[in-house]
């Protein structure tokens, strides 16, 4: 059987994912509400950790800003590329590693972290666990962790709308409507309040759990789709206005627990 490194890797050795955040309007959404939460909580100065930093959208931009900024990366074709884009810029480190084991770094280390693509591929509980405890480990008490997450319902409305439906629920629930989460799924979906549970009993106080690309995945391949250049900054302000709304949580396909180490 394969690896959960071997199968997150695979994948992403094939997906391009240095432009997943400036092709589309969604990636685009996603990109400008996560770096709105993230100027809420660091600025120039900030010790910044990203684990899961991919090609290094958020940690290129933020060392740029004039923060200093560690990444950390398990696929390594994505690794590569964000030491090539991340040369000649000062304040920005980087590593291959995994997210449940950041044992390189001392505790309470950052004052911010930013866990932004493992909990995507995390699956049995005790890894889940550890990434979560690891994280909150090298963050300073008062410093801020974000975990990026996905809902459930967001892969299904995004992927399984094309006669396929059944297919995406036998993946995703069980029989009896119970979410599924298991490493050959490649992305495992949360429910909101089950993935805000995983921190009842961690030291971290709870700030706020956000969307951050809303409907737009499962919309923008319609015909008639359209948010202008003239329109989108206007709607991204919007967006990032009702992101917090509880009665739309469970339709944005990505999502930010955010909370404070005590």
């Amino acid at each position: 059987m394969s690896t959960r490194e071997e199968i997150v890797s695979g994948f992403y050795n094939e997906y391009s994912e240095e432009d997943r955040l400036t092709r589309s309007r969604h990636g685009q959404l996603e990109y400008a509400t996560t770096m709105a939460y993230i100027h809420k909580y660091a600025g120039p100065g900030s010790k910044i950790l990203e684990i899961g930093a991919g090609t290094g959208r958020y940690s290129v931009a933020l060392a740029k800003e004039g923060m200093d900024v560690t990444a950390v990366e398990l696929v390594e074709a994505n690794l590569k590329i964000l030491q090539e884009s991340s040369k000649g810029i000062t304040g920005i480190k980087s590593y291959h590693g995994d997210a449940t084991d950041l044992s390189r770094f001392s505790d309470n280390a950052f004052d911010v972290t930013l866990c932004f693509g493992p909990m995507y591929h995390l699956y049995e509980k005790t890894e889940v666990n550890k990434a979560i405890d690891e994280a909150i480990r090298v963050t300073k008490p008062g410093g801020v962790i974000l975990f990026a997450f996905i809902s459930v319902y967001a892969i299904m409305y995004a992927n399984y709308f094309q006669g396929n439906w059944a297919a995406g629920e036998e993946e995703n629930f069980t029989t009896d409507y119970k979410v599924k989460h298991f490493k050959e799924q490649l992305f495992t979906g949360y429910e909101v309040p089950e993935f805000e549970a995983l921190f009842d009993t961690k030291p971290v106080e709870w700030i706020t759990t956000a969307g951050v690309d809303g409907i737009l995945e499962p919309i923008e391949d319609r015909a008639d789709f359209s948010i202008p250049d003239k329109d989108f900054d206007a709607f991204c302000k919007w967006y990032l206005a009702i992101s917090e709304k509880r009665e739309l949580l469970g339709c944005t396909n990505h999502l930010l627990y955010i909370c404070r180490k005590k």
